[in-house]
Formats: structure tokens, sequence, C-alpha cells
């Protein structure tokens, strides 16, 4: 598995929209074959900072079975307007996992 994270800045007045908006795109999240789990977490410190944890399959299912599907499609029409809100986005390998979840 790998796992792909996305930080956004976000200013407070876009912040409910940002929220709603990946509630919709959650939909094709869950629709892919590619997509193992998701979460978005949004920052207590910096409220306005956001990040998306996304468990995919492998970085080619990601890459070109999700990208390449109408699944992505629906995915990115709904996350549009927050593009140029992403600071980064990345693939990760876990190296390390522990807690009462992994026991």
């Amino acid at each position: 598995m790998i796992v792909e994270y996305i930080r956004y800045a976000i200013d407070e007045p876009r912040q409910a929209s940002f929220q709603s908006a990946y509630e919709q795109a959650a939909d094709a999240l869950d629709g892919s074959e590619h997509c193992v789990d998701y979460e978005l977490s949004r920052c207590v410190d910096d409220p306005g900072s956001f990040i998306l944890r996304i468990g995919w399959d492998s970085v080619e299912g990601h890459m070109q079975g999700f990208r390449q599907s109408t699944a992505f499609r629906e995915f990115f029409q709904a996350i549009r307007p927050y593009v140029h809100d992403i600071s980064e986005m990345r693939h990760y390998v876990v190296t390390l996992s522990g807690g009462a979840t992994h026991g």
C-alpha cells in the first residue's frame, strides 16, 4: 500500500465549502477499486491547515487506474476550486505503524 498526503492551506471563509467539496469527492474515492482508505484532517493549532491522507493499492493504481477513470473526473470536479491551495502532494511508503488499532 502507498499513502498519498495532500496538504492544503484554506482561508477561513472557504473552509466549510472545502469540507463539503471533499464530502462530495469522497463518493469517487469510495467507488475506486484502487482506494484503500482515506481521511481528511483539520489542524487544531492552525485551523486553515488540512491534510488529506489517501491509502492506495499502489502508485500505479493511483496514477494509472484512478487518474484515468471516470471516478477521477468526478473527484477532480468537486475539488477543482482548491487545487491552488495545495502546498504538498506526495506518495509515501509506511515504514512504521503502531497503536491500539494495529496490535
